[in-house]
């Protein structure tokens, strides 16, 4: 599945992506995320609670996050798995441009998925992913105007 989108943050493209690179910011704008914690520079593991339809799991896996575009881009890849529940996993390349009042996001990700959320079939596997992309921007968008950058950790 491909998911593409954008949005707009009102801060400058240096602020997004100090916030959006900060683990702890990164942990509190990811939806049902428990935990998140670095493992090296690039490599990150995380635990999440997600809830597709009637089926609830917990899931643990790894992402990587490739810095090495910035300021203009940044890339994603995980996977995670939820035990008997399923598995995810996914790539991402997200752009932030500067524009009138602060910048444009714009993401382009690929989902796959298997095991038993699969089975729930994709138009409500989209609206979740979806959903969840939007409650990650927004928390962003409001880390944003709360901390400033004073909310990044070192």
């Amino acid at each position: 599945m491909i998911v593409k989108g954008e949005r707009f943050v009102a801060a400058d493209p240096d602020v997004v992506w100090r916030l959006a690179l900060d683990p702890a910011t990164l942990k509190a704008c990811i939806p049902g995320c428990e935990d998140l914690e670095r493992m090296d520079g690039q490599t990150y593991r995380a635990s999440m609670v997600a809830k597709v339809g009637p089926v609830k799991a917990r899931f643990s896996g790894q992402v990587v996050i490739d810095a090495g575009e910035l300021p203009h881009a940044c890339r994603l890849a995980g996977e995670g798995s939820g035990g008997i529940a399923g598995f995810a996993r996914g790539s991402a390349l997200i752009h932030v441009d500067r524009d009138e009042g602060g910048s444009r996001l714009t993401y382009e990700a690929v989902v796959e998925i298997g095991g038993k959320m699969a089975s729930l079939g994709e138009r409500l596997f989209r609206s979740v992913v979806q959903r969840n992309i939007n409650d990650f921007f927004d928390a962003l968008a409001k880390q944003v105007l709360e901390y400033g950058t004073d909310s990044v950790s070192e």
